[in-house]
């Protein structure tokens, strides 16, 4: 480990838990600790978003993949972004109000059960369910992405990493909660975006420029500057469908929720966008590089691509951190799903199932004791070294994408929807993602998100127009909320 790293390192850590022992002096409630009052501006809502979405792949997986197959891979930045853009557009300030409205919801499964006037509760319960398995592999993802960071950096074993950036994130959403992830992510967020422009255009440069990148790429294989190439449209549509992920992630949607009016939403929408797509198209573009400047050393494992041009371009103290910006975008993402996570325990299974009567102070303490357990859970799933970050990411991603998301837009958009059918297209869309992940290789060889959104999307319209009429109390609701 040189002295420049460890210093950049110690640095960023140290600002991050600073901001976590402050905002925990702002937490007085379990709706502060959990959804941070409602009181997020644009500028923090739109990066925390960003941040809390992106985690470890985008510096490691996107260029890992983008060097490992070519440019086509850049139809999942193409995806992604319009994704991003139509759920910014259409979900978020309704999504905003209705969760207000809806007996000031604080959760995706608080709101389900609300919208629909749940007794039962078999809404909030299947759903927490949902957001407790998927998250807990999301959350491995990002484990990884870390452990591998600081083997390639410090030298350090695969374990040793694991446990150390683990404790890192569970002491700061430990201590501050929702607004601790939320600062820490426009921090993280913007250290992301300069990384991602500097690093490829820095690399460009050394190697002579864009088009002597591309003429090295395509000496070594002509195939890899072509965005089409070895893609047939399942497989095009299989990147394209990344998109769809956006409408179903709680971490991401809980920014919408928090944020303290839908009338910052324009500023959000055009600040998130532009920051995510740059991000995006710098991520595709370093693992392009990548390709030509290794190409008489291949590098073992594609997803060290940032890592290495990093450490062999730059000096020490730059590439520390650039390093750092790597840990940055790990830790926003699986601070948020832990987070996330440890709201499903205490305010969906704790509050709901066993103790109505909790007091906030109890939830807020149980809540960070679920923030240690789920990051054990985590911490355990991600120690088989050979788990690749994109795919873990790719599986939890498609679970979200189509267990909750066909159900937040028709929740909001279609007031004929009930209670069995929002239950039916979350079990469809999540077990179809399951069993589609598992027997890919005898089924039709296309991203499980795409069956899984068009069996819930199914589910639900099909059952809705078995059911009876919503209850009068819930239509009116739903034409109250603009």
């Amino acid at each position: 480990m040189t002295a420049p790293v460890a210093t950049a390192f110690t640095v960023y850590l140290l600002g991050m838990l600073a901001i976590g022992v402050y905002a925990y002096r702002l937490v007085e409630s379990h709706p502060d600790y959990i959804l941070g009052g409602r009181r997020l501006g644009p500028v923090v809502a739109a990066l925390s978003a960003g941040a809390a979405d992106m985690s470890g792949w985008l510096l490691l997986g996107l260029p890992g993949a983008v060097y490992a197959a070519g440019l086509n891979q850049i139809w999942i930045a193409v995806g992604l972004s319009l994704g991003a853009y139509l759920n910014w557009q259409f979900i978020a300030a309704r999504l905003r109000r209705y969760t207000e409205a809806a007996r000031n919801s604080l959760t995706l499964p608080d709101f389900l059960e609300n919208r629909f006037r749940d007794s039962s509760r078999l809404l909030r319960g299947v759903s927490a369910i949902v957001i407790l398995f998927f998250f807990t592999v999301y959350t491995s993802a990002g484990l990884v992405s870390g452990a591998i960071l600081f083997q390639q950096s410090f030298g350090l074993g695969y374990e040793t990493a694991l446990w150390l950036g683990t404790a890192v994130i569970v002491s700061y959403t430990f201590l501050g909660g929702f607004l601790a992830v939320c600062w820490t992510d426009t921090a993280q967020g913007v250290m992301m975006f300069f990384a991602l422009l500097i690093v490829p255009l820095v690399a460009a440069g050394d190697l002579g420029g864009w088009d002597s990148v591309i003429g090295n790429v395509r000496a070594i294989n002509p195939r890899l500057p072509d965005a089409f190439a070895a893609l047939s449209g399942p497989a095009v549509v299989s990147l394209l469908a990344w998109g769809l992920g956006y409408f179903g992630q709680p971490h991401i949607l809980a920014r919408f929720m928090a944020m303290r009016s839908t009338r910052d939403v324009p500023m959000a929408r055009f600040i998130g966008m532009w920051w995510m797509i740059l991000s995006l198209y710098g991520a595709v573009f370093t693992g392009f590089v990548a390709i030509a400047a290794y190409a008489d050393a291949p590098l073992a494992n594609p997803e060290t691509a940032f890592i290495r041009l990093s450490q062999d371009l730059f000096n020490p103290w730059i590439s520390g951190w650039l390093l750092a910006a790597i840990l940055a975008a790990i830790m926003s993402t699986v601070s948020a799903q832990i987070l996330v996570s440890a709201s499903a325990l205490t305010q969906d299974f704790y509050r709901s199932y066993l103790r109505p009567q909790a007091r906030d102070k109890e939830l807020i303490w149980l809540g960070r004791t679920g923030v240690i357990a789920i990051a054990l859970v985590a911490v355990w799933l991600a120690y088989d070294p050979e788990s690749t970050v994109l795919g873990l990411v790719a599986y939890a991603w498609a679970g979200f994408g189509a267990g909750f998301g066909p159900v937040v837009i028709l929740s909001l958009a279609w007031p004929r929807m009930t209670r069995s059918s929002a239950l039916a297209g979350m079990i469809a869309g999540a077990v179809t993602v399951v069993v589609w992940a598992q027997e890919k290789a005898n089924l039709w060889d296309i991203y499980e998100i795409l069956p899984g959104f068009v069996a819930a999307l199914a589910a639900i319209v099909i059952v809705s127009l078995l059911d009876k009429q919503p209850a009068e109390e819930i239509r009116a609701e739903f034409a109250r909320v603009p």
